[in-house]
């Protein structure tokens, strides 16, 4: 049975190298202040969260929300008590369970009936945690889109904190591109998921609060049964600058590869922050290798950008940075429309890179207006590929 919010490769933030201020152990962790969350003069207050508020975000629900509140109880006879053989993965916050729940009531049931959902329990004792957990609740529990993983409910009983959502059975993007043993995913899935993205961050941009997500990655986005995406884990995410601010300003938290420049450099937070780390994970997507792979022998410190940049200057160069495994099965003028839209995206000055609205359009002309036949590469292109760090 596959996985069903994303098993990671042993950790899901452990697998990609976080920023985090003052060295705080828990990889991904929110290090910045009270500001993240918004005040409100609307706030609701969830049951057992010992009289901590539930602060909602700028913006207004299009949806009403409609998250269970879930007792502790319920949610271990959903897994049978958190064993082990519904254990799914493993994160910086907490572990990812297998649950069943009936479709209607949602009560649990017995394994194997009703739907299988994902509940994510976090780690007792953590403050920054609870930021997060709390930030999740927030954004999920508000925001509904066909690319963002379905929140159903929560529970917050004494100083027990647990997610439940959606079941994704396909796992995690990045188990697709860089774990051993996986069918590689073919050309047009990938470019599926490029635009899945796209437009769950589109989406999150267009709101009144611009919703700056800030955590991208490819262990981040989720895939269901037909490899539709989905953006997950929403505990970075904040309000953008709203009025006459260009930015806001935060501490410098995510994840190092995928975080935009001038963003680690200053704090300066803007939605062209998430654009330059899409234009990395489309680089993922086109090259198969990690933004960042820090567990080589021998690492060089050298970013995925920085390696494929050069080659996407030269559109003839650039089928050189292409996944051997996708043995050459891919549109040629899409992959170098692809490589176009990446490196727009990756430009240095955040000015100068598309909103996602644009990358999105893109994106879609991309994909739904090419029905040319594949084509593949020069041989030579293929024979003597752009030397990269092997993966781990």
């Amino acid at each position: 049975m596959g996985n069903c919010l994303g098993q990671p490769a042993k950790c899901a933030h452990a697998s990609s190298s976080n920023i985090a201020d003052s060295g705080n152990p828990h990889s991904g962790t929110m290090t910045e202040d009270d500001s993240s969350l918004k005040p409100s003069s609307q706030r609701k207050t969830l049951a057992g969260s010992e009289n901590k508020s539930f602060t909602k975000p700028r913006f207004d629900p299009v949806i009403p929300n409609t998250l269970k509140s879930f007792s502790l109880a319920e949610l271990k006879n959903a897994t049978k008590n958190f064993r082990s053989d519904s254990f799914i993965g493993e994160g910086g916050f907490g572990c990812v369970f297998k649950g069943w729940l009936d479709a209607n009531t949602l009560v649990p049931t017995r394994p194997g009936s009703g739907m299988v959902v994902a509940i994510k329990k976090l780690k007792t004792g953590g403050f920054q945690g609870h930021k997060e957990w709390l930030a999740e609740v927030n954004y999920l529990g508000q925001l509904h889109h066909e690319n963002l993983v379905k929140l159903i409910g929560y529970c917050a009983e004494s100083d027990n904190r647990l997610l439940v959502y959606e079941c994704m059975p396909r796992g995690s993007l990045e188990n697709h591109l860089f774990r051993k043993g996986i069918q590689p995913i073919a050309w047009a899935t990938r470019m599926n998921i490029a635009v899945g993205v796209a437009r769950g961050l589109s989406f999150l941009h267009s709101l009144d609060a611009n919703v700056i997500y800030r955590d991208l990655k490819a262990s981040n986005v989720l895939l269901d049964s037909d490899f539709n995406a989905k953006l997950s884990d929403f505990g970075l995410a904040r309000d953008g600058p709203t009025g006459d601010k260009s930015h806001v300003s935060t501490r410098v938290v995510g994840t190092r590869g995928y975080a935009a420049p001038e963003y680690v450099a200053t704090g300066h937070l803007t939605p062209k922050s998430d654009v330059y780390s899409f234009g990395v994970l489309l680089l993922e997507l086109l090259t198969g290798k990690r933004a960042l792979d820090d567990e080589r022998p021998g690492y060089l410190d050298e970013t995925l950008v920085e390696w494929a940049k050069p080659f996407l200057r030269e559109s003839r160069r650039m089928f050189r940075i292409m996944d051997t495994r996708l043995g050459g099965q891919y549109s040629k003028k899409g992959a170098q429309s692809a490589a176009a839209i990446a490196q727009q995206c990756l430009d240095l000055d955040p000015k100068c890179r598309p909103p996602m609205s644009e990358v999105l359009t893109m994106l879609e002309e991309l994909v739904y207006s090419s029905k040319k036949p594949l084509s593949s590469p020069s041989p030579q292109a293929e024979l003597h590929g752009a030397k990269y760090p092997r993966q781990a």
